[in-house]
């Protein structure tokens, strides 16, 4: 294996977007159980699921928050959601789904089939930033540091990643790399967010019932 902090670094089958150790969970946990925020609005009652073959981003950088939202999908009862925010200044997808399952009175459940970047599509986004939840896939990094302070991510501060979102633990756990290469992605989140989100070759589509055959996974 490369070095961690230099050159590549490849991580195999990782789960909840890519914290390296037991350690590293700690810290996140202790910013989240300190009241660290991630998402600017209100977030659903409902988790989406999202798929791709393929992320590479640069200016990457990852801590933890928590995403306020909406218990279920009435009322107005609030709770709040622990997340892995990941971060990039900029990003390419290629085959990417975003699926989300809603059930409606009378007709059942009904699942909105987002897809992009198919074929010689991409799907372009800057200032991108993920909340998850769960995620599995293949990485590899480039230039990685980890243990970084969260504040020290930011790019105006010399850090390799977009700008911290407000709220954030400053000196929270956090990691950072010049670059970051994602395959085989499977993801549940409860926010996405981004200055700039390009979706080429944009396909919507309405389907009855749920599971792996009309959702992303």
């Amino acid at each position: 294996m490369e070095s961690m902090t230099r050159g590549g670094t490849r991580w195999k089958r990782f789960a909840l977007v890519m914290v390296p150790s037991v350690a590293a969970t700690a810290a996140i946990g202790i910013g989240l159980a300190q009241g660290a925020l991630a998402a600017s609005f209100a977030v659903s009652g409902q988790e989406f699921k999202v798929t791709a073959g393929k992320l590479d981003g640069t200016g990457f950088a990852q801590y933890g928050g928590l995403d306020m939202g909406y218990k279920k999908m009435d009322g107005d009862e609030k709770t709040q959601h622990p997340v892995a925010i990941s971060t990039f200044q900029s990003a390419t997808i290629k085959n990417m789904c975003q699926s989300v399952v809603t059930d409606v009175p009378l007709l059942g459940k009904i699942t909105l089939q987002l897809r992009a970047g198919e074929g010689k599509k991409t799907v372009e986004a800057e200032n991108l930033y993920l909340d998850i939840s769960e995620l599995d896939g293949d990485a590899k990094f480039t230039n990685i540091d980890i243990g970084v302070a969260a504040k020290d991510t930011d790019s105006r501060k010399g850090g390799k990643g977009p700008i911290v979102k407000d709220k954030v633990l400053p000196n929270s756990f956090a990691q950072q790399a010049d670059r970051a290469v994602l395959t085989g992605v499977k993801q549940k989140a409860w926010a996405t967010t981004a200055g700039t989100f390009k979706l080429g070759g944009l396909k919507m589509r309405l389907h009855k019932g749920d599971g792996p055959k009309v959702e992303c996974y």
